[in-house]
């Protein structure tokens, strides 16, 4: 893993922080439970992003809350590339 630059390391850090609060206070699926956006990583170009997620729980509690998250996938990306811009 390289060292980010200084304008990576700021999207990371606001990738983090938006996802973090739209997955706490946004997000409506009785599925997700207390989760936690853990880590985030842009590759160099800052085209893609990893998203590491904490999920607590039992092991049903938390596969529901993986299966809520992806679903929403595509509300979080759209959301989060208007809160970027």
């Amino acid at each position: 893993m390289t060292v980010p630059g200084r304008r990576q390391a700021r999207l990371q850090d606001q990738i983090h922080n938006e996802l973090a609060e739209m997955i706490a206070l946004e997000l409506k699926d009785p599925r997700i439970g207390f989760s936690t956006v853990t880590h985030v990583e842009l590759t160099a170009d800052l085209r893609s992003a990893h998203i590491w997620v904490s999920v607590l729980g039992e092991k049903e509690a938390q596969e529901g809350t993986i299966e809520g998250l992806a679903s929403a996938t595509g509300y979080l990306r759209r959301e989060l590339s208007h809160r970027l811009r």
